[in-house]
């Protein structure tokens, strides 16, 4: 089956990131000089755009255009298991650690349950980590678990690794995973935990996590600033 115009257009735009033709951190040319130059509509850049968003290749910046965020280490929306990778692996031989900020249960809001799949009367973890790398504050992460599905899940557990938990030791196996990246300013809980200026740009991805079974496991936000370039990957873990 031949590829779509967006497809077509968001793979070489793709192609451009990887060869630093558009750097890190670089604005994109606008949706009419893209569209002029690949002979499509306006709508057809939006979409090959929604997809390299998808992709963690790039984000919006209300009222100011498209930046990129770099060739990151991003599987896209629909990645099968084997390709998670978590921040620990990412980071290679960088130390990375968490604070625990704070872990209880509650049943969900409107929002968690549509997100998750879940009923009003069924329970979630809330779970507010501060994640460091060489002892440098870089995430927030704000993740909602069914409780359901990860019984069993305690403080000593959200130490180290929430997925590795997951799959290692309650043999669940993540099937797919969609994200998004929207460019935000800086809050005071990002000034006390991330060390920001206050009203600095940050980026904020929202995640939801699904199971071969097809059931929602995980809905999480990360928060980074955008200075320090790429974005969260999340607690995504790389399966065996």
């Amino acid at each position: 089956m031949s590829k779509s115009k967006y497809e077509k257009v968001s793979i070489e735009i793709q192609r451009r990131i990887h060869d630093q033709i558009y750097p890190p951190m670089s604005r994109l040319p606008d949706q009419n000089a893209l569209a002029e130059e690949f002979g499509v509509s306006r709508v057809t850049i939006r979409e090959a755009c929604d997809r390299l968003a998808q992709l963690g290749l790039v984000y919006k910046q209300s009222g100011r255009g498209t930046y990129v965020l770099g060739d990151v280490a991003a599987h896209g929306d629909e990645a099968p298991e084997s390709r998670f990778n978590g921040l620990t692996e990412l980071r290679g031989e960088q130390h990375v650690t968490s604070d625990l900020l704070g872990f209880n249960v509650a049943m969900p809001s409107t929002l968690v349950q549509s997100k998750l799949g879940l009923t009003a009367d069924e329970p979630v973890y809330v779970i507010d980590r501060l994640r460091k790398i060489d002892d440098l504050p870089r995430f927030l992460e704000h993740n909602f678990i069914p409780l359901k599905l990860a019984p069993g899940l305690t403080r000593e557990v959200l130490s180290g690794s929430l997925y590795g938990y997951l799959c290692d030791e309650l043999g669940l196996r993540l099937s797919g995973a969609k994200r998004d990246i929207t460019a935000t300013l800086a809050t005071a809980r990002d000034v006390l935990y991330l060390k920001a200026e206050l009203g600095e740009p940050v980026l904020e991805v929202e995640q939801v996590m699904w199971l071969s079974t097809g059931e929602n496991i995980d809905y999480s936000t990360v928060r980074n600033l955008a200075r320090l370039g790429g974005y969260a990957m999340m607690n995504t873990y790389q399966q065996q």
